[in-house]
């Protein structure tokens, strides 16, 4: 699982995970204890996080409507395209045209696409760690070379600069920004992510800006996104419906050339964008043509309430609340950074005050065994003994994971003498 060796998706350890317990059955069958996962970036698995009424009765008018049962242009329905330009518009010091966005299966499609178009011989792109491996998988199949420059938890998880320069060289082709972070709950600053935009400009690569997360940011810090930079390094935009619109099962995301300079105007570029879209068919052209439903177009009559986006910043922040707090009652794990957007968080594992735990896969493995919580270690994204705790549940259901981790803890502490000994 660790970078560099053979890599394992997230979903391929958490299935591994629930596999562990699905083996604690008592004598008639039923699971020990209810499972509680804290390990999986999905909303909807709590009732708590549900996307609006308003979304589900436009797809259902749309699907009945029999308009939409034919194939659509591969880079997105022209109306698809323009609501999207629209709405990242609001927060860009310009404006963008429908022609500068392409509609992707998820996010994790227009990832593909990024990466798929900047690989070339002797290639290598600039990941974080700790991030998402989907980059690292994808780089792979595209012959890229993989270098990671590290965050700084005592920093806000910020980007050691210093460590992008030293990495870049001249077949560096593009560095990545995950904003807000996933995997550890930061929001980026105005100041720091215009030094990203500086440092790319001067090491002469693009930006990839992940905003999978965009405006899920709850703390001090309002989200940027990295396109205001736009006029001053190249930008491609990557980002979805799924986390905002607590919809991820519909895999609907955009690849966005936020570029005001033009870089990606050639031509020859664009030629291949649409040759390579072509390829990959899009996705379902009803999910494509009901976007303006979200809130997109200002022109939509049914725009998405803003409560619904007020109640689900109110629902992340209380719910990473609880978790830093828990956190702050079990000694053998720690968080310096109370998270401030998306839906998840790192938390460090003090291995020296467990007596019979190897490492974060063997305390993630026991954990979920003995008491049926599911966390994600930090391993499979990079960190090697921490763990990504994802805080999109509620709040009762992060109470008893944080209750049974405790009970985790004091059953496999080590004594006082025991620690002295080691110390």
């Amino acid at each position: 699982m660790e970078n560099g060796g053979s890599t394992i998706t997230i979903k391929g350890i958490l299935s591994l995970l629930m596999e562990s317990i699905s083996e604690l059955e008592d004598e008639e069958g039923r699971c020990v204890k209810r499972v509680i996962s804290l390990g999986m970036g999905d909303p909807t698995l709590y009732s708590c996080f549900r996307t609006t009424q308003v979304s589900l009765q436009a797809v259902s008018d749309s699907l009945l409507s029999n308009k939409f049962h034919g194939y659509a242009p591969t880079v997105g329905l022209p109306q698809t395209r323009r609501a999207i330009a629209e709405y990242l518009s609001r927060d860009l010091p310009y404006k963008l045209s429908q022609d500068d966005v392409f509609i992707t299966s998820g996010c994790t499609q227009a990832i593909d696409v990024a990466l798929a178009m900047l690989a070339r011989p002797r290639a290598n792109i600039l990941l974080p760690r700790p991030g998402f491996p989907i980059y690292e998988l994808c780089a792979k199949f595209r012959n890229l070379e993989v270098r990671y420059f590290d965050l700084l938890p005592e920093n806000g998880w910020e980007i050691d600069l210093d460590a992008v320069e030293s990495l870049a060289d001249e077949n560096t082709v593009a560095l990545v920004v995950i904003n807000p972070g996933n995997p550890c709950g930061n929001v980026y600053s105005y100041l720091h992510l215009m030094k990203i935009a500086e440092t790319a400009k001067k090491l002469g690569i693009l930006v990839i800006a992940d905003e999978v997360y965009g405006h899920l940011a709850f703390g001090s810090k309002p989200f940027v996104p990295m396109g205001v930079f736009g006029s001053i390094v190249p930008v491609l935009t990557l980002g979805s419906l799924s986390k905002r619109w607590i919809v991820p099962g519909w895999r609907l995301g955009w690849f966005v050339t936020t570029d005001p300079s033009g870089s990606f105007k050639d031509p020859k570029i664009i030629e291949r964008f649409k040759k390579y879209f072509d390829i990959l068919g899009g996705p379902a052209t009803l999910s494509r043509f009901r976007i303006n439903f979200y809130g997109f177009s200002s022109k939509d009559t049914n725009i998405t309430d803003e409560s619904f986006f007020k109640k689900t910043l109110n629902s992340l922040k209380n719910s990473s609340d609880i978790c830093y707090d828990w956190i702050n009652e079990i000694p053998c794990i720690d968080s310096s950074h109370r998270p401030e957007g998306s839906m998840a968080m790192m938390v460090k594992l003090n291995l020296s005050l467990l007596e019979d735990i190897s490492d974060d896969i063997d305390f993630c493995f026991k954990l979920a065994r003995e008491e049926s919580v599911i966390l994600l270690p930090g391993t499979a994204v990079g960190l090697k003994n921490w763990l990504r705790i994802t805080f999109a549940a509620d709040a009762s259901s992060i109470e008893e994971a944080f209750k049974r981790i405790k009970c985790f803890y004091l059953r496999h502490a080590k004594t006082q003498s025991q620690t002295i000994v080691d110390l």
